[in-house]
């Protein structure tokens, strides 16, 4: 557990992880169909073991093919998105992935007519059923709905506030806080929809010296 003070950990990571995987995507705003639609790719790209660099680079790949709405996605060849997969270094599961992205688009099609505010709306706005509809998508499990959540939580605010087990492992290994609610005393927001994103990079990068470091010298 650091022993640095609080806040001076918190700016250290929003310092070091500035935005979240979706703003890297190019992600900007979740109230229409196609970002909500972008975020649940990457959140699928993401659920596999592959490294979360890897798996932003596939969806960057994908967007520049501009596959950016379920119809868009379903009208490509499973080969052509295989294939740009593949290039992106998704390799592992380049050909089980291209099929999971056209099924998927074909669901949000036909169920929720290309969009996602809809799958919402079916849900009440209650975040268990949030989950549960969305696990029905092939590819997305608990780590992927986490990702979704975390991403989406400001734009649906009953989502809000939200941290998965990464991030607030990341938390008390930091010494900053236990539970999503000792977050919210350090950042609101925007700040912390980053905080928690930036925790989840410390883990999967393994910069809790470098957080610390880069705290006590600003300290």
């Amino acid at each position: 557990m650091s022993g640095l003070a609080s806040p001076q950990i918190v700016q250290a990571v929003l310092q070091h992880y500035p935005r979240t995987y979706g703003e890297e995507l190019g992600i900007r705003s979740l109230d229409k169909p196609a970002p909500l639609f972008r975020l649940l790719v990457m959140a699928l790209l993401m659920s596999a073991r592959i490294r979360a660099s890897v798996a932003l680079e596939a969806a960057q790949a994908l967007s520049r093919q501009r596959w950016n709405t379920p119809k868009a996605m379903a009208e490509a060849s499973w080969e052509d998105r295989a294939r740009a997969l593949n290039e992106a270094g998704y390799a592992r599961y380049d050909e089980r992935t291209s099929t999971m992205l056209g099924e998927t688009s074909q669901v949000i099609l036909e169920r929720y007519r290309g969009d996602l505010r809809r799958l919402r709306a079916e849900a009440g706005r209650d975040p268990a059923s949030e989950r549960r509809l969305l696990k029905e998508f092939k590819g997305v499990g608990d780590v992927g709905v986490d990702i979704f959540f975390r991403e989406s939580q400001e734009a649906w605010a009953e989502l809000y506030p939200f941290a998965d087990r990464r991030a607030l492992k990341a938390a008390e290994q930091l010494g900053i806080g236990k539970n999503v609610h000792d977050l919210t005393r350090l950042a609101d927001g925007d700040d912390l929809v980053r905080l928690v994103s930036g925790l989840v990079r410390v883990d999967l990068d393994g910069t809790y010296d470098e957080i610390e470091r880069q705290a006590s010298a600003a300290g």
